[in-house]
């Protein structure tokens, strides 16, 4: 019973509409009941001290991260992630989907939309069937968002900003602004003319939106967690000196101690501006870049003998890949062999390690694949084994000692059987895998002199009359994983059969527009989320698309395949380990975040591609001659090799 005199205890409905009034006047039994909104809550959720969710709001995360003090107010909408820090307010019916973080005192008004995703458009299915894309919504510190605001996929709010109500914000707006209107347009500085005038100096701290505008440039580098908390500090980045946010949070994840032999190695050389304002690196950082992996290389390598093999980091136990992987680093950057052993014992000891009755190179320590009912294997080491120890023998001067028995004895019917049994729908970077390995067996046994013309013309009247005339590609787009399988899927499909063989892609325009709406998905390349497989997927298809396309300003799409390329090499220069070279990437994909031979190798020739696109590879002075070599390594089906 409410003492007489006092203003009665609100109801819950009350607090579900004046959540600000919950944490000092609740009842015990109010809380009770709140404790119970809160843990019937979905997906993963963490929800902090003195924070307040109405009952009927609709909150149905994936994830959520709700900062202390905060709270969702009565009839608000809440999916997909959501990451807040404390004093964040969403207001009634606020509606909030898709990726979103808010940073500390963020205020959004009643009936405000923060939409963190988008359908694709492509004319070829209805707009119901178009796989989801998401970029993200970023909201710095102390921000005030009125009522009845939309804010859109992609876009980036700085520190201090206040949007007036009603506005439609589609791009990124910087530190301190004042905003309002369809689109939203900067009205003034809510400093004042003092904080215009600092604004504007070169001197001024970057805020949130300015290392936004550079997407992942700044801080791709970092761990996932570091996007997952969203803030970025307006701290120099000892890489790109561009002042824009290094990566790091309130938390303390990775400073610019983590990356200080980055600026060690590269020295004053590596601040990254591009011609156009821009974060992107300057000619003579690619140079910097370049020169400091070379001095480094024979540390690198050595690092990784074990005293009798190579290991692809120190602590894990030997592989094949791994002594192909210094093959190719060693001779990428130093145009000779790896010195622990001679190129003769090189040769040799790759060479011994084909089966000489399938041609197949079995794992250290495994026998020789059993092969399937066409003469072939279908998954496991040995497929990319084909790849990497054929290309360590070609870089040596010599070749795989014998044919591969599987892909010679195929015919063209058993050729065709197998791909249409391959997994299109549901791991099409399984099927091109699979076409990769064995486009690139048929390349060797053509070197050797065998026959196969007629299976291998089989390939590829195949994959010409299976592409998708919509996207250029092969598979379909999934709900989970976008068109990660699919792009993925075409890079390995295409390197082995048309790129290495010099012929043409169909549909590159389409490939081009799939692979940038891929490129968007910040599951794959949001900030600390790319690895090297997923960021050489989209680069490779780009370039490759490109040489047919024209690959100058009037290229089609250039503009913005040059801005992707430019953020992306800034981010992947910023990741070298001085003495240690590359990590693969972030997460448990690959070998992981440790530096080691294959994130080496795959970053060094991805750094040639991004900087092939925006004409700037000269200035690494180092050209892919392996896997990733960028010239075709026979031109046509009868071509010489």
């Amino acid at each position: 019973m409410d003492h007489p005199g006092l203003p009665p205890r609100p109801s819950l409905r009350h607090f579900d509409h004046c959540p600000w009034l919950y944490a000092d006047r609740a009842t015990e039994e109010q809380r009770a009941m709140q404790r119970d909104v809160l843990r019937a809550i979905g997906g993963d959720t963490e929800i902090g001290e003195r924070c307040y969710v109405a009952e009927s709001a609709a909150v149905f995360p994936d994830r959520l991260r709700l900062g202390d003090d905060s709270y969702i107010a009565a009839h608000a909408y809440v999916t997909d992630e959501l990451r807040t820090g404390s004093h964040c307010t969403l207001n009634p019916f606020t509606t909030v989907r898709g990726d979103v973080v808010l940073g500390d005192g963020v205020r959004i008004g009643a009936h405000t939309s923060l939409l963190g995703f988008n359908h694709s458009m492509s004319p070829d299915r209805p707009v119901h069937q178009q796989p989801l894309t998401s970029r993200g919504i970023r909201v710095g510190d102390d921000v005030w968002i009125g009522s009845h605001v939309v804010v859109v996929d992609g876009v980036t709010i700085g520190d201090h900003c206040v949007i007036g109500a009603g506005a439609v914000v589609t791009k990124d707006l910087p530190a301190w602004s004042v905003a309002a209107g369809n689109p939203a347009r900067v009205l003034r500085d809510r400093r004042g003319d003092a904080g215009a005038s600092a604004a504007a100096s070169p001197s001024a701290a970057a805020s949130p939106s300015a290392a936004a505008s550079s997407s992942t440039a700044a801080s791709s580098s970092a761990p996932s967690d570091v996007r997952q908390e969203g803030r970025r500090a307006p701290e120099s980045d000892p890489v790109t000196g561009s002042g824009a946010g290094v990566g790091i949070t309130r938390h303390g994840v990775e400073t610019a101690e983590s990356r200080a032999s980055v600026s060690e190695s590269l020295g004053s050389a590596s601040a990254f501006v591009s011609h156009t304002g821009a974060p992107g690196p300057r000619p003579n950082a690619l140079a910097a870049f370049a020169d400091a992996a070379r001095g480094q290389v024979a540390e690198i390598l050595d690092r990784c003998w074990d005293g009798g093999r190579y290991v692809d980091r120190p602590g894990v136990a030997p592989t094949v890949r791994a002594h192909c992987d210094a093959v190719e680093i060693a001779d990428l950057l130093l145009g000779t062999v790896p010195e622990q052993l001679s190129a003769e014992e090189h040769t040799a000891r790759l060479g011994a390690l084909q089966d000489p009755e399938s041609g197949l190179v079995p794992e250290f320590g495994e026998p020789s694949p059993v092969t399937e009912a066409d003469g072939f294997i279908g998954e496991g080491a040995a497929l990319y084994h084909v790849l990497c120890v054929g290309y360590a023998l070609d870089l040596l001067g010599a070749g795989l000692p014998h044919p591969v028995a599987g892909v010679r004895d195929m015919t063209a019917r058993q050729l065709v059987v197998r791909l249409e049994a391959l997994p299109w729908d549901t791991e099409a970077w399984g099927a091109g895998a699979w076409i990769d390995t064995w486009s690139t067996a048929a390349h060797w046994n053509l070197r050797r002199g065998q026959t196969g013309d007629a299976t291998l013309e089989s390939l590829f009247g195949w994959l010409l009359t299976r592409a998708d005339p919509w996207t250029g590609m092969w598979g379909s787009p999934s709900a989970q994983a976008g068109r990660l399988q699919v792009v993925n899927g075409y890079y390995r499909l295409t390197r082995g059969s048309f790129a290495q063989f010099g012929l043409p892609v169909p549909y590159p325009e389409r490939v081009v527009d799939a692979v940038l709406d891929h490129a968007r998905d910040p599951r794959y390349f949001g900030s600390g989320r790319e690895n090297a497989c997923n960021v050489l997927d989209v680069a490779h298809p780009l370039w490759l698309s490109t040489r047919q396309l024209g690959h100058g300003t009037d290229g089609y799409r250039s503009g913005e395949i040059r801005d992707w390329a430019e953020r992306q090499l800034t981010a992947a220069l910023s990741r070298w380990r001085s003495g240690q070279g590359f990590g693969f990437g972030p997460g448990t994909a690959g070998p992981g975040p440790e530096p080691g031979l294959q994130g080496t190798e795959m970053w060094l020739a991805i750094i040639w591609y991004l900087a092939d696109l925006l004409g700037r590879s000269d200035d690494l002075g180092y050209r892919p001659r392996g896997i990733h070599r960028p010239e075709a390594a026979r031109q046509g089906v009868r071509g010489q090799g």
